[in-house]
């Protein structure tokens, strides 16, 4: 399991599937809600288009400088260079991986290994683009070749292992039954949102951290008084009044909420229910119809018997606990779109320019290699300067959220509706 504390760092080494800062946002926003106290540093060491040895020229400054805990490696989809499986090609990136994964442990961290996600040769057969007829019949098993063999790594070694092809797979097979269309990888590479949140529930789930987030009973007590029994965090002043029941409630996190493009994901996964429930539990309600208020708002009407079952608030969108962790999640967002992503396009400049180097290096008699080492170069002039500025205003916004994510107390109220006399 993944256990990161305040001041930690968590590094997602990758490729373009990272670059789009989705999943990556998604697992942050995770812990910006559940883990308030805990100020964890997250930095998104992508490229788009990266191999295992793309990383390796760019590791000591994207990597290793920011001193992480653990490290996440989402690489193999380019490595595999969409053929049918080669063992030339297949060498080339275990050799890569294995030094990949042993500088990760030099710098001290631990290296999750997370397969490499599905290649959705449906979505290419419908496609306008022409593929290789051995792309769309072999790649997805090429990957889950790939895959399969990290496990194998990761299991040896004691490693952090997540599992991204299976559920993505799984889930796009399952909804096929209903719609042979459907697809969550619409250029058949590259998860759009709904795949993201598949990806960064995987990380949860696998690392160990799922969990509810919160849940509340109310009933009586040995001797018929009324108490409260809560996990996450605590309730107080409870007391029964003429026409229900209210008290107040300071969680210790808030729900895991996304922004409105991964809501497909968010409910093929019934991601609220699985990884931030916020369960209200009655017992002592006479039998009606009850209105619950929290803080002054209504959020819905429930019978005792609902109530007395449980009810789920995760995804209650009047709640001020889901409106503060959606602001939270729209921050973020506006941290990823803006400053990570800029941040990554230097690192893309310098990927182009390691690259044009190495072929330099190969044939150093050539004229044109050498010219275009000299303009990727100017690229990258400057680049360290580019890249703290960019990083400041990330944490700028960061900063913000930790002003925003903290969590605070609220008062619950429900009130029997007047003339609801059956339940």
């Amino acid at each position: 399991s993944m256990d990161l504390e305040d001041g930690d760092t968590l590094v997602f080494l990758g490729d373009s599937i990272t670059h789009q800062c989705l999943y990556t946002q998604y697992v942050e926003d995770f812990f910006y809600t559940r883990f308030p106290g805990k100020r964890i540093r997250f930095h998104n060491a992508d490229v788009g288009g990266a191999k295992a040895w793309d990383a390796l020229e760019r590791f000591d400054r994207d990597v290793a400088a920011y001193k992480p805990k653990y490290v996440t490696i989402l690489l193999g989809m380019n490595d595999g260079r969409y053929q049918p499986f080669d063992a030339a090609i297949f060498e080339t990136y275990h050799q890569d991986m294995i030094q990949v994964v042993d500088l990760i442990k030099a710098c001290g961290a631990v290296p999750v290994l997370m397969t490499p996600t599905m290649f959705d040769a449906r979505a290419a057969r419908l496609g306008t683009r022409k593929h290789q007829p051995g792309k769309l019949e072999f790649y997805n098993s090429v990957l889950a070749y790939y895959g399969t063999w990290l496990r194998e790594v990761a299991v040896s070694n004691g490693y952090g292992f997540v599992d991204m092809y299976g559920p993505l797979n799984n889930l796009t097979l399952a909804e096929r039954k209903t719609d042979p269309e459907f697809t969550m990888i619409r250029d058949s590479v590259h998860p759009g949102a709904a795949g993201q949140i598949v990806m960064a529930f995987s990380i949860i789930e696998d690392m160990g951290l799922r969990k509810p987030l919160s849940n509340i009973r109310i009933l009586h007590g040995e001797k018929g008084q009324v108490i409260a029994r809560a996990a996450g965090g605590k309730v107080s002043d409870l007391k029964l009044t003429e026409s229900g029941l209210e008290f107040s409630w300071m969680a210790n996190g808030l729900p895991w909420v996304l922004p409105d493009e991964a809501q497909l994901g968010v409910d093929l996964l019934h991601l609220g229910h699985k990884a931030s429930r916020e369960a209200l539990e009655i017992h002592v309600l006479p039998p009606g119809q009850y209105e619950l208020t929290i803080d002054g708002e209504s959020i819905g009407t429930f019978a005792s018997s609902a109530l007395a079952r449980h009810i789920e608030l995760q995804s209650q969108s009047k709640t001020p606990q889901y409106r503060q962790a959606l602001q939270v999640a729209l921050l973020n967002k506006e941290r990823n779109a803006g400053p990570v992503r800029n941040l990554r396009g230097q690192w893309s400049n310098f990927q182009r320019f390691a690259r044009a180097r190495a072929q330099l290096k190969q044939n150093p008699a050539n004229a044109q290699f050498a010219k275009q080492v000299e303009i990727l170069k100017s690229k990258i002039d400057g680049m360290d300067e580019q890249v703290q500025q960019f990083e400041r205003q990330a944490r700028e916004i960061e900063d913000k959220i930790f002003e925003i994510n903290q969590p605070m107390p609220h008062r619950y109220v429900l009130k029997r509706i007047a003339d609801a006399t059956s339940d």
